[in-house]
């Protein structure tokens, strides 16, 4: 058998009516996701279709997953795991410096929406990307999942299909995920939909008993006043309306406890989001504050969101530097010897910055360029720049010589006054010269002798 030629052209989405752009047979045609009134059954039901060993059918829960995440609670914290790793800066590198031909694709929009997709594989189980070139850039197409079969590596039509066309044709695919994976949101589904359920029925409690009835009463006979009693209670607003004859009563049995009742579906509703937060962020904490929160049990939470951030990274990186080699080949760019990374962040203040750099350039007289210190703390240069440096760099060639004042002479140096501040050797010659005056005055020949 030869080998299978390969499909160069690009897979269509469309309805059952035909886009503006598109020319030829739609590939895919789309149907519309299934939304609300989703309950339990609905999900056992999409996970067992989908657990199917012959014939996986995944469009249930794929639904049920497009459903989910209009919760915004959930939403929110997926938002927050993706735009942790969308704000660290990723380059590619070869032989340790970066490359700036591919570092200009991966600064543009369209690399931003496939790190996006590329997590996404985590909650949905799998992404399925066509990439294509558009003059200079690189751009891709994301494959509705409901026409997907991982499994036996199939573009379906049709969402119900069981047959499709094999998307080895396509040499621009790039798939990411595992086969088999029914990701994240099939963890969070229960809760979202308990939480929805809970939440309908607290607001059910809340207008029943948080706002007050209407009641009206007629003769029971007089067909006039009840119409009357109908049209006055359609004109008032929306509270509730009892509207009955005179022989009849109303009674309304209250719940023995609203505030605790109503307590009961806050806890509910606290609980869902909580184990939601525990299963995306792996914490609690850093969404949500907490009546026995410490800071210290808060570091502890921030610690373990830092572990699911490196997680995310690694994951992506592994698709940059193996998965999608193949991808940047077609689309003509060349990554051999070189690789993607996340730089090293350094994260300083200006105080401690200009701590370095001033001991820098005074303890080790490192030359540091003035362009780099006028850019790194915002500071407008000059715009007789030149001059000012030339005046500097003068100054400090030719220093002045300290010069005394006009009339003025220097001072001789003092000596001192007291004998025992005098130095040792002229202390000496003093007691020497007095000792000589002392024998001065000693009789000669013609004096009085001595007979010792």
């Amino acid at each position: 058998m030869g080998r299978r030629k390969k499909n160069t052209g690009r897979i269509t989405v469309g309805g059952n009516l035909r886009r503006p752009g598109i020319t030829g047979t739609q590939t895919i045609v789309l149907t519309q996701p299934r939304r609300f009134g989703i309950d339990i059954a609905d999900m056992t039901a999409a996970i067992h279709a989908f657990e199917n060993v012959d014939y996986s059918r995944r469009f249930k829960l794929y639904d049920l997953y497009s459903d989910i995440l209009m919760d915004t609670h959930l939403s929110s914290v997926i938002d927050k795991r993706v735009e942790a790793v969308l704000a660290l800066d990723i380059e590619f590198q070869r032989d340790g410096k970066p490359d700036e031909r591919i570092n200009e694709q991966l600064q543009s929009p369209w690399f931003r929406r496939c790190i996006e997709d590329i997590l996404a594989a985590r909650w949905w189980g799998f992404s399925l990307m066509q990439f294509y070139r558009e003059g200079p850039w690189i751009n891709y197409d994301l494959i509705p999942r409901k026409h997907a079969d991982p499994v036996r590596r199939l573009i379906l039509r049709h969402q119900t299909d069981i047959t499709g066309t094999p998307w080895d044709e396509y040499p621009d695919l790039l798939f990411v995920g595992d086969k088999d994976d029914m990701g994240l949101l099939a963890k969070a589904a229960p809760w979202v939909i308990y939480k929805r359920n809970d939440m309908a029925d607290w607001a059910q409690f809340a207008e029943v008993f948080g706002m007050p009835i209407q009641e009206y009463t007629y003769e029971t006979d007089d067909d006039e006043a009840r119409q009357r009693a109908i049209e006055d209670a359609t004109g008032v607003g929306s509270l509730g309306v009892f509207i009955h004859g005179k022989d009849t009563e109303l009674n309304l049995k209250e719940a023995g406890n609203k505030s605790g009742s109503a307590d009961l579906y806050d806890k509910l509703c606290e609980r869902c989001n909580s184990e939601i937060s525990k299963l995306v962020l792996g914490n609690t904490l850093t969404t949500e504050a907490s009546k026995t929160g410490t800071q210290a049990l808060g570091t502890v939470h921030k610690k373990v969101e830092d572990k699911k951030l490196k997680s995310d990274c690694r994951f992506l990186l592994n698709v940059l530097n193996y998965d999608m080699t193949d991808i940047f080949q077609v689309m003509g760019i060349d990554t051999s010897g070189g690789k993607f990374c996340f730089p090293e962040q350094k994260e300083t203040d200006t105080k401690t910055e200009m701590t370095v750099l001033s001991t820098l350039k005074r303890d080790f007289n490192l030359p540091i360029d003035d362009d780099f210190l006028y850019e790194k703390f915002g500071i407008e240069k000059p715009k007789n720049y030149k001059q000012l440096k030339a005046e500097a760099a003068q100054k400090t060639q030719t220093p002045a010589s300290p010069v005394p004042p006009e009339g003025k002479k220097e001072k001789p140096e003092e000596k001192p006054d007291k004998e025992d501040e005098a130095p040792t050797g002229r202390r000496k010659r003093n007691f020497m010269a007095w000792l000589k005056s002392f024998f001065d005055h000693a009789p000669h020949k013609d004096g009085a002798a001595l007979n010792w």
